[in-house]
């Protein structure tokens, strides 16, 4: 009898083809290609950096320098600590400290300067409150003479039509921190390097206000300093790209108005000019605005554009595209990002700091201290490590050498990843951090643990150990996910929750429990299934994996 396929009902089915099983060469010459090319990757990234010059920076408990904590005063809000931690991380980037910190605990503000040994400037430039100050532009002049120009190749900013009603435009110009892009030279900027000018003659000439005499020595002149940034004196400031690098300098009158006339700015999306920010202007500052506007509007390029000026850094220098705004409303266009608008927005709104701060603490950690603490640590790791490294060989004798070649591939991965991580990211290696990693040892021999004790369990049930390496590691492999994967998830809550040091302790137990993972898959279990395979070192007398396993009995 046969079903409407044709197939005989009741009759027995065909077996399913099975996958042919793998040869004992083939499985060995993937093992041996894994473990190979695994190896080559782990020792190579790590000569790499080594090459590079390339190592984990030190955080400020163990490189010393200055910890300052501000706390708000008066009323406050999230949001303004957040600017005020946006704009103190500026400040501190200006300073050229490697591995600086800023970071909100609570309502509190922490600033850490690893490196820092000037405890006086270190609380003058986290804590002050910085004058927004809107410049006309008098003249675009080149780099200091040495300074390295910036090559950047980028497109300059589309200029908009005219706002709304009730509300003028003004036009983007290329600057650092608004739109990635760079402006035409002016004959200026071409100019051939003068001999250097005195210091004081050099500032009387920027004082001057008179481009006659400031443009044909520009490459002579400095920057205008910190101290000599005042809003009734012109002054010469860099403007930088996106990275940092200055692109070229303008030269700018007298403060026409400050962060104090402004009333609001908002970032807004404006179909077909895209991101922009609205600048609402209060009654007296409006008509210094629209004064400045009447006066710069005429001119060419680049003397028809506003300089907003903060911490002595041109934010932005977009040019007027009328000579009146009606109302005190502006809108600034160009090329802005989401991010780009929403950040110069903050700046212009809160002119400045939009808290008022006080210092609650100001901590020097000496240098000594740190290495004395980082010392301490070294010697506390290694001495678990050596104990560790004994137990293992004792306990599981020939494979105990395994878990020696894991442990090693996984400190070179750690150090090259730190590293990394410290040159792209910023993140600093702190005691907190070394005793995550300390943690992290017991955790990654617990993953050999699992797989060795598996191995007993299946020799116990009469496997021989080829067979028992690979049906072994299949199930112990999960077991190893699970408890990773919780102290992974453990670390990520940590990170999230915790606060100051903490951090660190959570960022390198979680780097150092994933690669954990990879070394458990990519390099032992490839070694053990090789030398599982070996008769002389399976059946070694006292050493062999037999041994170590408690089955001397068992079969290779």
């Amino acid at each position: 009898m046969t079903d409407a396929t044709g197939a005989a009902v009741g009759a027995p089915r065909a077996p399913r083809p099975t996958k042919k099983p793998r040869s004992v060469k083939a499985q060995m010459r993937r093992n041996w290609w894994v473990l190979t090319t695994t190896v080559v990757l782990i020792v190579g990234s790590f000569a790499a950096t080594l090459v590079a010059g390339v190592h984990p920076q030190l955080g400020l408990d163990l490189q010393g320098g200055i910890s300052v904590r501000l706390g708000p005063v008066g009323k406050f809000d999230q949001k303004s600590l957040d600017t005020a931690v946006t704009i103190i991380s500026r400040r501190v980037n200006a300073l050229g400290v490697a591995e600086a910190e800023v970071k909100r605990e609570g309502n509190d503000i922490v600033v850490d300067l690893p490196g820092v040994k000037n405890r006086d400037q270190a609380e003058r430039i986290v804590g002050r409150t910085a004058e927004l100050r809107f410049r006309s532009v008098i003249a675009q002049l080149p780099n200091e003479a040495g300074a390295a120009p910036d090559t950047t190749t980028t497109t300059t900013a589309a200029t908009a039509p005219a706002g709304g009603p009730g509300k003028a435009r003004i036009a983007q110009t290329p600057t650092a921190s608004a739109v990635p892009t760079q402006a035409a030279p002016t004959p200026s900027t071409t100019a051939a390097p003068v001999p250097p000018i005195p210091p004081e003659e050099a500032k009387a000439l920027i004082q001057s206000c008179d481009p006659q005499k400031v443009v044909p020595v520009a490459t002579a002149l400095p920057s205008t300093t910190e101290e000599d940034d005042v809003a009734d004196q012109c002054v010469v400031l860099p403007v930088r790209n996106p990275k940092g690098a200055p692109q070229y300098r303008l030269f700018m009158g007298k403060a026409s108005l400050t962060g104090s006339d402004v009333k609001n700015a908002n970032q807004s999306f404006v179909a077909g000019s895209g991101w922009t920010v609205d600048m609402s202007l209060s009654g007296d500052g409006a008509d210094k605005f629209n004064k400045l506007a009447a006066e710069s509007y005429p001119k060419q390029p680049p003397q028809n554009a506003v300089a907003i000026v903060l911490d002595g850094e041109v934010l932005s220098a977009p040019t007027f595209q009328t000579s009146n705004f009606a109302g005190g409303n502006v809108q600034i266009s160009g090329s802005f990002s989401q991010s780009e608008a929403t950040d110069l927005a903050q700046l212009i709104r809160y002119g400045a700091l939009p808290v008022k701060l006080k210092q609650l603490t100001s901590v020097s950690v000496s240098p000594t201290l740190g290495k004395d603490q980082l010392r301490a640590g070294i010697i506390a790791g290694v001495i678990g490590l050596v104990l560790v490294m004994l137990y293992v060989l004792i306990f599981y004798r020939v494979l105990g050498l395994v878990v020696w070649f894991g442990l090693a591939m996984s400190g070179l991965m750690i150090w090259t990843s730190v590293s990394l991580l410290g040159l792209s990211l910023g993140v600093a290696l702190t005691i907190a951090g070394v005793c995550g990693l300390i943690v992290s040892v017991g955790v990654t021999v617990d993953s050999y643990v699992v797989y060795f004790e598996r191995l007993k369990d299946e020799t116990r049930a009469g496997r021989t150990i080829r067979a028992s390496v690979d049906r072994g590691f299949t199930r112990a492999f999960r077991t190893i996910l699970i408890a990773d994967g919780v102290s992974i998830l453990s670390a990520v809550i940590l990170f999230f929750l915790a606060e100051g040091n903490v951090k660190g302790f959570a960022v390198l137990l979680g780097l150092s429990v994933f690669l954990d993972i990879f070394v458990a898959y990519f390099v032992m279990h490839p070694i053990v299934s090789i030398i599982g395979h070996k008769p002389g070192i399976v059946k070694a007398r006292g050493i062999g994996i037999a041994a170590g396993l408690d089955a001397p009995e068992v079969e290779a």
